[in-house]
């Protein structure tokens, strides 16, 4: 039971992130060397927030202060990221030749995203899928909620879904100097993470309905920073 529970788990936590990478990313090199790069400074930004939390020991004690440090900190890591790749635009131009993927600012966000959204997703879930692997036995038969494991695992699609969404969006925020576009990811964000809080009362439906919800208008609204309409989309249906 233990191993079934394991592997479904992790397909649904990392299946479309893996076809994701698979069909998008795998077949180009300078698109893995972004998302490995994106990945390396997420794991800087949670070693800073760690840092910070450790160091204000009165507020060790209250969970919301080091959710609230880290969001802020991810996302001035996502604003560094943007600059790095703007200030080293000509360099990976010349190190990807003839490739568009230099030229095209949403396929720089998306797999930079993708790149936060994969270890922040890994990061979570690791240790609960090492659990639901060993054993010793299924969650909820000594009293625990027997969601658990699902639950985890819907909330690491989510993140690594939501910060793809969030760089795309961001990204394009910076750019075309529209704030509505940065405040928006902050405050998305911040809610998805604070919504988590809710965890500790075991109100997994309300929290997994918020968080897929949030999921959902990011996506909308990423779809059509990008220039996406209903239009198009059936246009592009309709050619396949």
């Amino acid at each position: 039971m233990t191993v079934a529970e394991f592997f479904g788990c992790a397909f649904l936590a990392f299946g479309t992130p893996l076809a994701m990478f698979c069909f998008t990313i795998s077949d180009s090199p300078i698109k893995i060397i972004l998302l490995i790069f994106s990945s390396f400074l997420w794991l800087l930004a949670l070693l800073i927030s760690s840092f910070i939390w450790f160091i204000f020991i009165p507020l060790r004690d209250y969970l919301i202060f080091g959710v609230v440090v880290s969001v802020l900190i991810q996302e001035g890591f996502r604003y560094i990221v943007y600059m790095l790749l703007d200030k080293t635009s000509a360099g990976l131009e010349e190190l990807a030749g003839n490739s568009l993927v230099t030229h095209n600012k949403p396929v720089l966000a998306y797999v930079s995203g993708l790149g936060f959204g994969i270890i922040s997703g890994l990061f979570q879930s690791l240790n609960i899928l090492a659990d639901a692997g060993s054993g010793p036995g299924t969650v909820g038969l000594k009293g625990g909620n027997d969601f658990f494991f699902i639950t985890s695992a819907t909330f690491a699609l989510c993140i690594i879904l939501l910060h793809t969404f969030w760089n795309v969006i961001f990204f394009n925020g910076i750019h075309h100097h529209n704030k509505l576009n940065l405040i928006y990811v902050i405050a998305s964000h911040l809610i998805f993470s604070c919504v988590t809080l809710l965890n500790v009362y075991k109100f997994y439906g309300l929290t997994l309905t918020l968080s897929i919800a949030n999921v959902i208008v990011t996506m909308l609204i990423a779809f059509k920073t990008v220039g996406g309409s209903v239009i198009k989309l059936k246009q592009c249906i309709a050619c396949q």
